[in-house]
């Protein structure tokens, strides 16, 4: 399984990784404030469809080997959205971004594999080939978090790690490509 994130379509990127079960397990991880800190960001879920979604980024709190946000993200940051999909354990999706007229969909599935659940995240939607390459390195990221933490390891700085997908996605989704 490719840990990079496939282009599927010029506005859609889709990133898949095996993690250790129980699916209920992983479910709790995308829900669940306190666990969601862990790897991306805390916040209420009204896990219903039109459902509101907190998100609030503090990188200092992830499970990951601390280094020094960019200054525009010292103090985290925060997003609204609103459930798109939910059937648990199995689906959970959500609008992305900060403008209504530029909204991008996150669609997370889980699927069982024997033991392990396979975690496929769908970004959809993305409004330019700057948000596609401004997404991709950060769900890499924040996706390599989630599996150390599952797997119970501390991940790589953050931030280091960041920096290193961010220019691997420049060179591989280079405008007018067709897969990542």
């Amino acid at each position: 399984m490719d840990k990079y994130g496939t282009l599927i379509a010029p506005n859609t990127i889709r990133f898949e990784r095996l993690l250790p079960g129980p699916i209920e397990r992983v479910w709790a991880y995308l829900t669940e404030s306190e666990k969601r800190a862990k790897w991306l960001a805390s916040g209420a879920m009204d896990l219903r469809v039109g459902g509101a979604v907190d998100l609030h980024w503090k990188h200092s709190e992830l499970d990951a080997v601390q280094d020094e946000a960019p200054e525009r993200y010292a103090n985290g940051h925060h997003m609204q959205a609103t459930i798109t999909r939910c059937e648990p354990p199995h689906a959970l999706g959500f609008t992305w971004g900060a403008r209504a007229d530029a909204l991008s969909e996150v669609v997370i599935e889980l699927s069982e594999q024997g033991k392990d659940v396979l975690l496929v995240l769908t970004h959809h939607r993305l409004p330019g080939h700057k948000d596609l390459l401004g997404v991709s390195g950060g769900w890499h990221t924040h996706l390599d978090v989630l599996v150390a933490h599952l797997n119970g390891r501390t991940a790589p700085a953050f931030w280091a790690t960041m920096d290193g997908h961010n220019a691997a996605y420049a060179e591989r989704l280079k405008v007018g490509t067709a897969e990542g």
